[in-house]
């Protein structure tokens, strides 16, 4: 049975993207998944390499449940269009960046995170220089795409 391998792409890898990584495991865990897809996050840029996520981020991503404390900024790399198989971009800024990047053979796993929900639209808008109500809105978006991709993810393992 396939694994998939997801990377969660913003611009620091401390607000957006982590979020989206410890939402996932989260949802995965719940569903009995995790051990079918396992997940990181990266940034576009190396503003805040080694550092842990938001502290707002975190604190009210604890409200609703999830913890992602243990994760650390690290920058997009070589190594990550190999090695993962779906690459998704938190706005349309990251992926072009990530398809910049990314050697021709790697392009068809880059995609928009919420491509992959019932939303019209495609960004997950950034909290960092906003208020504890831009990251609610951000962790509420996440959220709901995160269930849409672990039923995509189901989807996909069921036809195996």
């Amino acid at each position: 049975m396939k694994k998939y391998k997801v990377l969660f792409v913003c611009t620091g890898n401390i607000c957006r993207s982590p979020a989206a990584d410890g939402i996932l495991r989260h949802k995965l865990r719940e569903q009995g998944l995790n051990e079918m897809v396992t997940t990181d996050s990266v940034g576009t840029h190396s503003y805040h390499i080694g550092e842990p996520p938001t502290q707002t981020g975190l604190k009210l991503a604890s409200k609703k449940g999830y913890d992602y404390s243990d994760l650390r900024a690290r920058q997009l790399s070589a190594k990550d269009f190999e090695e993962f198989d779906m690459i998704l971009a938190m706005d349309f800024g990251h992926r072009d960046i990530i398809q910049e990047k990314c050697p021709p053979e790697y392009q068809n796993k880059i995609s928009m995170f919420l491509d992959y929900s019932p939303f019209d639209i495609k960004e997950v808008q950034d909290p960092y220089y906003g208020g504890p109500q831009d990251y609610e809105d951000m962790l509420d978006v996440i959220e709901t795409g995160v269930i849409n991709l672990v039923n995509h993810f189901k989807t996909q393992l069921k036809d195996q």
